[in-house]
């Protein structure tokens, strides 16, 4: 298991056996996002909380490494941390 995947599911309480929605349209999420992502600027060290957010496949191939929907993206996995 990757890093970033440990620190998503322990920062939820998940333990990747259950349904974990995707945080953007509620379908089953598969794909740990960074929503600063290297190909976007950013830097190896993003492996915080703060910046991975879970999306199903369709989401991440829609808005994940797109400029135009990264502070959109933000917002919605800001709240997820809020409500946590």
């Amino acid at each position: 298991m990757k890093p970033h995947t440990r620190i998503y599911l322990k920062a939820f309480g998940y333990d990747g056996s259950e349904f974990m929605p995707c945080e953007v349209c509620g379908a089953k999420g598969v794909d740990i996002h960074h929503i600063d992502s290297r190909k976007m600027g950013g830097t190896k060290g993003k492996d915080v909380i703060e910046n991975l957010m879970l999306l199903c496949r369709s989401c991440h191939e829609k808005y994940g490494d797109r400029k135009q929907f990264k502070e959109w993206l933000q917002n919605i996995h800001n709240q997820k941390i809020i409500n946590k």
